[in-house]
């Protein structure tokens, strides 16, 4: 496995490999393969004769990716859920496709539940609950849900990590890890979108999901920014029945947001809903920089006296304070329609330090504000122009913040549910109060002194370290230790087209040999018979024929005559 020399490899992790690989390649995924050197990987016999399936045939590339990463299995439903927030890296079918992605699997059953607690909990079903529901409410690829009663009498949903699924989303985590190492490598420009570096923030991603336990401090966490706000609930964690592949929530007892009938039904006041969940919303981005990822319709329910509770905490966002003040940048500038403004914010955040072309991308956002000059802010979706601004810029090869692309689904999820709940409901409105706070506190004298005291102490810390710095460069050139380390892209492409070529011209050479020679023996009518004919030739222009079978074959299979 010559392109895989530096990826970790076990038992385990090469049978799954050649499963990964399988499927990309039944998807028609081979090209893809080839250009990460994986292709020598599959059976010949099925390179040969077997380019995809059927079935798949007449569908596009999206959706082919999409039917592999559900074949594949949790991890790979997961990260194709994640790079459904991704538009900065990945083009809009594709982000389209991987937004139908669904984890819903089978249930586990229940005597598999009672060995999870058991060896999470330390005791049996029944010492924690007088009643646990058989079958589960609810079941994904990481875990399921279960509806049941504390001994205490509570009513309570368990969520119960599903057996072996750490072990296997860590063998598929380093199959990813090694194909972004490929793709580093092999992909000239890769590094714009940081593979590596994409898969480390979906391990990690996945790895905080797995933990039922953090799940459980993170709701902890929001009760407590929110704390004394009477249209919130935040469900309660029962510890003694919480470790980290279970979880015990308090069930809420409410109506879903989406279920517009049962609300009025029930009288609640919609347009109050949608000013409390979009406050709330925007509350956890500007002011704690601690939000919801994942807040759609199903996962907020509404209680008596239009209380909003919000439920399922295992995706959560993280803006810094200097990630909120380029944010509040950001979005004022959007809504001012200030081109100049955002190019600054863009060139100037500490992320992006480059823009080969400015004169076009100005031109492309200045076309992209004409789109919403006309539209009145009340009309104006904030979340859809988030994207859309997104999608121009990542053609410039700007690439956005994990979290920021994970913010931008999830306003638009919240405006969306504004505007269901209440038709006259304006995101603009909700959005500029917080924004001007923001701005006012930029200004303060308390921030300007922190920040001036923070980068004076950078300037500090760099002028203590800077002499041994220097001296340790002069030593290493002294002691002939200086290196500096080169890395090729895009060569091992060209060098196996080359070594296809030359065996191509190497077999053509011994077909030529074989026949010539098996002409000669031909002719010299040398050695035993077979009906007549010289058996040494009838052989070496048999051995001649299936070589240049073989390579007519690989010729046409190429796709290169």
């Amino acid at each position: 496995m010559p392109g895989m020399m530096r990826i970790k490899l076990n038992a385990k992790s090469i049978k799954r490999y050649r499963q990964v690989i399988g499927v990309l390649f039944k998807y028609g995924f081979e090209n893809l393969l080839e250009r990460l050197n994986l292709a020598h990987l599959i059976a010949r016999g099925v390179r040969l004769f077997r380019r995809g399936e059927a079935k798949v045939a007449l569908l596009s590339p999206a959706e082919r990716m999409r039917l592999a990463f559900e074949e594949l299995g949790p991890t790979f439903i997961k990260l194709g859920q994640v790079l459904s927030t991704r538009s900065d890296i990945i083009p809009a079918n594709y982000v389209a496709e991987f937004a139908k992605l669904q984890d819903m699997v089978p249930g586990f059953p229940l005597s598999e539940v009672r060995t999870q607690i058991r060896d999470q909990l330390g005791g049996e079903i029944e010492e924690f609950f007088s009643f646990f529901s058989e079958a589960p409410v609810a079941a994904a690829s990481i875990a399921q849900v279960h509806r049941a009663n504390l001994v205490t009498g509570e009513d309570v949903v368990v969520k119960v990590l599903r057996p072996g699924v750490e072990d296997s989303v860590e063998t598929d985590i380093d199959i990813l890890m090694g194909l972004a190492m490929l793709a580093e490598r092999h992909f000239p420009g890769s590094e714009t979108f940081d593979p590596m570096g994409l898969v480390k923030e979906f391990a990690r991603t996945i790895r905080r999901e797995m933990d039922l336990s953090r799940e459980g401090r993170t709701i902890e966490k929001f009760a407590l920014n929110f704390s004394g706000e009477p249209g919130l609930y935040f469900p309660a964690v029962y510890w003694k029945q919480t470790a980290r592949g279970v979880l015990t929530l308090e069930y809420v007892n409410g109506i879903k947001v989406s279920d517009l009938a049962a609300l009025d039904l029930a009288g609640f006041d919609r347009k109050l809903l949608a000013r409390r969940g979009a406050d709330f919303f925007l509350r956890q981005v500007l002011v704690h920089g601690f939000f919801h990822g994942d807040p759609h319709p199903g996962n907020v329910f509404i209680m008596p006296e239009n209380v909003v509770c919000l439920l399922d905490y295992g995706m959560v966002g993280r803006l810094d304070a200097p990630s909120r003040a380029f944010l509040t940048d950001f979005l004022l500038a959007i809504i001012n329609r200030d081109v100049d403004k955002i190019i600054s914010i863009l060139l100037y955040s500490g992320d992006i330090t480059d823009i080969p072309d400015i004169r076009g991308l100005k031109r492309d956002l200045s076309d992209f504000l004409d789109n919403y000059y006309d539209v009145p802010p009340r009309e104006a979706i904030v979340g859809k122009m988030l994207v859309d601004f997104i999608e121009i810029i990542a053609s410039y090869r700007i690439v956005f913040r994990p979290d920021f692309m994970l913010l931008a689904k999830a306003l638009m999820t919240i405006e969306g549910m504004g505007r269901t709940l209440d038709p006259a409901f304006d995101m603009v409105e909700h959005l500029r109060p917080f924004m001007e706070v923001a701005a006012r506190e930029r200004f303060s004298l308390g921030y300007i002194a922190r920040d001036v005291g923070s980068h004076f102490q950078s300037y500090i810390n760099l002028a203590k370290n800077l002499p041994d710095d220097i001296k340790e460069i002069l030593n290493r050139i002294n002691r002939n230790k200086f290196k500096i380390d080169l890395e090729h892209r895009g060569l091992d492409h060209l060098i196996r087209e080359l070594d296809k070529s030359s065996n191509r011209l190497s077999s053509s050479l011994i077909i030529a040999a074989l026949i010539v020679g098996s002409s000669l023996i031909m002719l010299t009518s040398k050695g035993p018979h077979l009906m007549g004919f010289p058996l040494l030739a009838m052989l070496g222009y048999s051995i001649a024929a299936l070589i240049g079978l073989w390579l007519v074959l690989a010729i046409l299979r190429s796709g290169r005559l």
